[in-house]
């Protein structure tokens, strides 16, 4: 795979770091295939190893730190009791489960695939990425992503030979709140004490101490002064958008489709009805294909989630992908989804099928049973990850990041700059010794590292009591 734009040559501890097992053979020749040469280990495997190392809380790789409804739990506990896909389950998924995909987009989306022929069961959303990119993508095909991307979208489009053209999303212009809030008040003078018949000692003695008072009060005003010009200096809207000229700007014709994720990671951005439908129609003008990665689309917190495949024009062109993992805290279990037209699902499925085969067997009756779940289960998720999202976006900016407010998914970008910083990842590798805290630099997420260099992602779906304990380990690096 070759990438339009420079950035994948990683910074060490970076995913573009390799090692020397795999650089050659006896014969000279490199181990690696070529088209996986800049992807080393996971940066989400580098600092999960961090955090076990130094005892540091992960906030960094995105899993809840709790399961999810204990009803789900017994499912699949029955599921295995009663010898239900303790065998290879179906190829395209047990039934109850493509039922229960097929009526879930009914239920909030109003779309009706046939879960015969229209719906494919999946080893996670990651699997369904790689699927689809072999089965729809030739060697030569360009494949349009918004930048930053999670890091298997950039490994999958090489895996089957494409070229990735990154189209950025860029922090809005406008004013937040970036950098600590000021929470200290000037202090007061000490209150006169001794009244008219105070020595003249004494008069001295305070005199000389509101003095040393009043000089740590201007020191105090002009450090606080600083860090806020830091702040106003980097300041944004708190949010990323889609540039849409430039999105129109990356289309040519070698373009074969887009690949777009929304609630979006790393930078939580949901894109609008409005976006969407300008990007419906460049697929339509253009006839190029869609992958949408829908994972995060139960945690959106302001907006609304609408898929691409809704849009007129998009469904025999769209292949929508989620899974279990985010909506019900069960990310071990692995088990996604791909929805479309029997054409496109044949196509995935051919790619699929050589891939895990099979998978979750278990799992996939107990999901099936999750997705029936009341709304009352998915409001209450929203609105608890809602509560977190601000507890650790407060926190952030005590401790005098910048913080983009994400409108859904649950990662917070923060840009370090404010702090005095400029490389998120020796930020990353510095934080747990710091501060006893793991988050992940955002620039692994791009092809135009530089720009991603001073912005660093936290993870939010963690128990309450823990977000609080890194808030206040986070207090150590204010300025």
């Amino acid at each position: 795979m070759t990438a339009m734009t420079a950035g994948h040559a990683a910074a060490p501890g970076a995913r573009g770091a390799g090692g020397a097992a795999r650089t050659e053979s006896g014969s000279g020749r490199p181990l690696l295939n070529r088209r996986l040469a800049e992807f080393g280990t996971t940066i989400f495997a580098e600092m999960s190893a961090l955090a076990v190392e130094t005892g540091a809380l992960n906030l960094g790789q995105g899993f809840p730190d709790t399961d999810g409804p204990e009803q789900v739990r017994e499912a699949a506990v029955r599921a295995l009791r009663d010898g239900r896909g303790n065998q290879y389950p179906p190829g395209p998924g047990v039934p109850e489960l493509r039922a229960a995909i097929a009526a879930h987009q009914q239920r909030f989306y109003g779309l009706s695939p046939d879960p015969d022929t229209e719906v494919l069961v999946t080893a996670g959303a990651t699997e369904a990425i790689a699927a689809s990119l072999l089965a729809l993508v030739e060697p030569g095909d360009e494949v349009i992503a918004l930048e930053p991307y999670y890091d298997s979208y950039a490994a999958s489009i090489a895996m089957a030979g494409g070229t990735r053209v990154p189209v950025m999303l860029h922090p809005a212009a406008g004013e937040a709140p970036h950098g600590a809030a000021d929470e200290h008040a000037t202090d007061k003078d000490e209150s006169e004490e001794g009244g008219a018949d105070a020595s003249g000692a004494d008069r001295a003695d305070r005199a000389d101490r509101a003095d040393r008072a009043d000089r740590a009060d201007r020191a105090d005003r002009a450090d606080r002064a600083d860090r806020a010009d830091r702040a106003d200096e980097y300041a944004t809207d708190g949010t990323y958008r889609l540039d849409l000229d430039e999105l129109r700007d990356a289309i040519t014709d070698r373009t074969r489709l887009i690949l777009l994720n929304t609630p979006h990671n790393p930078t939580g951005t949901v894109l609008s009805r409005a976006e969407l439908a300008a990007v419906a129609e460049m697929c339509v003008e253009h006839d190029l294909l869609a992958v949408t990665d829908e994972v995060y689309e139960h945690l959106v917190f302001e907006g609304t989630h609408h898929p691409l495949a809704s849009f007129p024009g998009m469904r025999e062109r769209t292949v929508t992908i989620s899974s279990s993992g985010k909506t019900f805290s069960f990310t071990g279990w692995k088990v996604g989804w791909v929805t479309g037209t029997p054409a496109l699902v044949s196509a995935v499925r051919s790619a699929k099928q050589y891939l895990t085969y099979v998978s979750a067997g278990p799992f996939q009756y107990a999901v099936a049973e999750a997705l029936a779940l009341p709304d009352d289960y998915y409001t209450a998720l929203r609105e608890d990850l809602r509560a977190k999202r601000d507890l650790l976006a407060r926190g952030l900016r005590a401790a005098g990041f910048g913080v983009f407010r994400p409108a859904g998914t649950y990662f917070i970008t923060t840009d370090i700059r404010p702090l005095g910083a400029t490389d998120g990842t020796a930020f990353c590798l510095d934080l747990p010794r710091r501060a006893g805290v793991v988050a992940v630099p955002t620039q692994v997420f791009y092809d135009h590292a530089e720009a991603g260099a001073p912005y660093v992602r936290f993870a939010f779906c963690k128990r309450k009591g823990v977000l609080e304990e890194a808030v206040t380990r986070l207090k150590r690096l204010a300025p």
